[in-house]
Formats: structure tokens, sequence, C-alpha cells
């Protein structure tokens, strides 16, 4: 009787250390951690949770709303505490030190040739580390110029196109022109500075992050590297172009002034345009511009979006076969509209849906082919450079508190000493 109840309790500690698992009647649980926050994209993501659900009956999948704000934190300690989701959704610069410690599957065998074949290269670098794969990139976003298009028209200056985008420099003497009497040319939200210096940097051909022989990253903040924060730099410190009250504030802190007349344009990433159609005041007329372009083009860095499986879950074969039905095209499609964003996927993103000129999305499609992976993809101990060195090193260089000398200085020496620590 004693050794029975012992293992009732085991069977008992065993379930309730799993994140998925299997009933009585044989059918199994998925838990799906979705971070879809829009209200179009989280009623996406539960419509696309209730037709798997009622076309699998052996394999339910429930849907647990999560939130991007301290995500990285939320599910380490998920991972460490053995109550990880099954199914993970986040994005690829968030992947590394979770696909490096173990926490992640690999799903280099688990994944349709289908899905592996739709999604190009390039994205499947930004969720490749070491030789395995550890999740699926599928929505993407470009930053883009959102611009008060009468106030631009009005004002005379070339408008820019994705075939003939401005170039560096050109933005800057457009932004001082279209700058005066209390208004500015520009307005950069850079409460988040990191993410948005590095992206829009590979235009330039930057690239910071630098891989030896020896596989260990170090960080060299050179020409390339300084074309943007120079020029944003300039625009906020001399050209009085750029108003100096947005740098410390989000994206959706800038829409209000921008509406008001006091911005022409705002750096905004591409699922943007959401809000400005939800809040414009009525006739507000806008656009959506590319980014300038340097020595590398329209080149930009970004981090998808992504979905990967838990190295704990049980049911691993399963929650692959979700992550394919969630990103057949006409779903990635759903996903990517939900969400004002760009599909990865080839098909999905030649739907004609995404290709009006309405709301600028053909503008953002033909941005897609220039989207590279993120400069820190791969970077162990991104996540600590970022909070520890870069983001307080950007903010006061962008205010004026520091030089470019001592930002190169902190940039590369304290930032190196990070990195270290996690390449030994």
């Amino acid at each position: 009787m004693r050794a029975r109840l012992l293992a009732l309790v085991l069977l008992l500690l065993l379930a309730g250390c799993s994140s998925g698992g299997t009933r009585d009647d044989g059918r199994i649980t998925l838990r799906f951690q979705s971070l879809a926050w829009q209200e179009e994209s989280v009623e996406a993501n539960k419509a696309l949770v209730k037709e798997w659900n009622a076309t699998h009956p052996d394999v339910r999948v429930e849907y647990v709303q999560g939130t991007w704000d301290s995500v990285h934190d939320q599910l380490l300690t998920a991972f460490e505490g053995g109550e990880a989701p099954d199914i993970i959704h986040d994005a690829s610069d968030d992947l590394a030190d979770f696909a490096y410690g173990g926490y992640l599957a690999d799903l280099t065998d688990l994944l349709p040739a289908r899905l592996k074949s739709d999604i190009p290269r390039r994205s499947w670098a930004t969720t490749t580390f070491g030789d395995g794969v550890y999740g699926v990139p599928f929505l993407q976003e470009p930053r883009v110029l959102i611009a008060n298009a009468k106030w631009l028209r009005q004002s005379g200056v070339r408008i820019p196109t994705p075939e003939k985008p401005w170039s560096w420099a050109e933005f800057r003497r457009i932004t001082e022109h279209l700058s005066g009497q209390g208004k500015y040319g520009i307005a950069w939200p850079l409460k988040e500075p990191v993410s948005a210096t590095l992206n829009l940097s590979l235009s330039a051909g930057g690239q910071l992050f630098h891989r030896g022989a020896d596989g260990k990253v170090t960080v060299r903040f050179g020409m390339a590297d300084q074309v943007v924060p120079r020029t944003i730099h300039e625009q906020v410190g001399t050209d009085r172009s750029a108003s100096p009250t947005t740098l410390g504030s989000g994206g959706s802190d800038t829409l209000p002034g921008f509406f008001g007349g006091r911005y022409a344009m705002v750096p905004l990433g591409f699922s943007y345009r959401q809000q400005i159609v939800q809040q414009a005041p009525k006739g507000f007329d806008w656009q959506v511009l590319p980014a300038p372009a340097g020595a590398g083009g329209l080149t930009q860095g970004v981090s998808p979006q992504t979905l990967s499986v838990a190295e704990d879950c049980p049911h691993k074969k399963e929650a692959a076969a979700f992550i394919d039905f969630l990103l057949r095209p006409p779903n990635m499609v759903r996903l990517a509209l939900g969400d004002w964003m760009l599909p990865t996927g080839t098909r999905a993103l030649g739907d004609p849906a995404l290709r009006t000129s309405e709301h600028g999305w053909a503008t953002g499609t033909a941005l897609a082919g220039h989207l590279r992976p993120a400069p820190a993809q791969t970077v162990r101990g991104y996540p600590e450079w970022k909070d520890k060195v870069a983001t307080p090193a950007l903010q006061e260089y962008y205010s004026g508190a520091i030089g470019l000398g001592e930002l190169r200085e902190r940039l590369e020496e304290d930032g190196n000493l990070v990195l270290a620590r996690y390449q030994r």
C-alpha cells in the first residue's frame, strides 16, 4: 500500500513539472504563449488556435497571453522552474542565451520542407545558433519614416522612394530645411536607442560586432558605425532639426506632436501604422517613406518575431506541427495583417493584401528584400551589453552629455568586458 502511495505521489510531481502533457483520455495538451498585443493580432492568434483545436481533437492547444514587457526574465524564470510554455513566441535577438543554455529545442529535423523553403535563408540566420535552429522567424518590420505628407509637399523637398531613397547626408539637409519657428523636421523616439541605431547602421555599412576566427565577438565602433549616431547627434545639437524632448520617448509618445504639426517626420517601426490609422485626426494626410540609405543601400537589421519549442516539451513533434499550421501562407498573412507587419514567408509576402498602396503596405513590402539579421543576433551577452553599456552611453551621446570619442570608448572597452564573460 505504501509503495503504491509513493508511486502516485511521484507521478503527480512529474506531471507538475511538465509544461504540457497527456490527459487520461490520451489527448495531448500544449501551452502556446503568445505575445500578440494589438487587438487585431490577438484575435487572429486566438482564431487560429480555435481552428487548430477544431481539426485536431487529439492535440489541444491552450492559448496563454504573454507580454513583451520583461519577456526575457519571465521566460528565464519559467525555464529554470520547469514551467515554460511548450510553444514560445519571442523575438530572435532574445534567443541566443536560451538556445546556448539548452532551454530551446533544435527544430532542424522537426520542421517540414515546405516551411524551410518558404522562409529565406537570411531569415533563418536569425534563429540559427551553432548547428541548430531554435526558432521559426515569421514576422518582421523595417523601420520607416512616417511623414506629414502635406508638410513635405508644401516644402518642395524631393520625396524619396525605395527606388530612389534619401542618403543620410540628404536626409540631414532636408530635416534642417523643414525646421524652424518651433517646429522640427524629425522627432527621434530613442527611449530604447540601441536596436534602432544598430539596425539602421547597416545601411551605412556598419556592423559593430565582429566575430574572430576563434568564434569570439568583439565590439569595434568604426567610421561606418558612426554615420547614423552622428547624424542624429548633429540633428539634435547642431542643426536643431530634431526635437531634443523626444529622445527619451517611446514611439507612441511622439504621435500627438506629429499629429499636431510639431514634427514633419517620425522614424518608427512599420507596425506603428495601425496606431496612426486609429489615432490620426480626420483628414490628416500622412505617408510611409523608406529610411535613408548609405553605402549599404537600404539594408536594415531586423529581429523577427519567432516561434520556438521548449526543450522540456514532451511533445515536440506535435508542437512543431502546430507551428507549421500557424505559419501556412494564408495564416501567415492573417498574422501579418493583425500585427501590421511583414511576413517572412515568400508566398505570404506576395499576397495582394500586403502590396496595396493604402497605409504604405507597398513601401514596406518593397523593403522586405533589404532586411538582414540584426547585428546582435548571435551575440551572447547582448541583453546585458545593451542594458548596462550601450543604452546609457547612446542616451548620453544623443543628449550631448558625452562626445563621440567617449561613446566609442564605452561601447568598445566597457562593452568588450561584458561580452568576454559570456565567451570564456
